[in-house]
């Protein structure tokens, strides 16, 4: 997640697009997220397990902000809000399980 001024925040969550109507929404408003405005979903991975996703988490937040941002830049060149391509179909909120359609690869180091 990112926010206007390009900060970043590292999170990992097995249901993606809920967590990102938490942050958009500010649901936890005393959270460091919601104090300062993380809400655009910048960059994005999906891991088979757990354990692999905790450990791209925790390899991602021990990098500088510059190995960040170069991981961000070549996909996602104008730091655009990757959730914004899931209201050009608004149908998948209808269904209780279904997830939301970004067009990326997933990641499986």
């Amino acid at each position: 997640m990112s926010n206007k001024s390009r900060r970043l925040y590292t999170g990992m969550t097995s249901d993606l697009g809920s967590r990102v109507i938490e942050h958009k929404l500010k649901l936890y408003p005393n959270s460091f997220t919601a104090r300062y405005c993380y809400d655009v979903l910048v960059w994005y991975e999906e891991h088979a397990t757990f354990r692999t996703a905790r450990t791209r988490e925790l390899e991602i937040k021990g990098w500088r902000k510059e190995k960040k941002v170069s991981l961000i830049l070549p996909r996602n060149p104008d730091w655009a809000d990757l959730s914004l391509e899931w209201q050009e179909d608004p149908g998948w909120k209808l269904e209780p399980d279904a997830r939301p359609r970004i067009k990326r690869r997933n990641v499986n180091p």
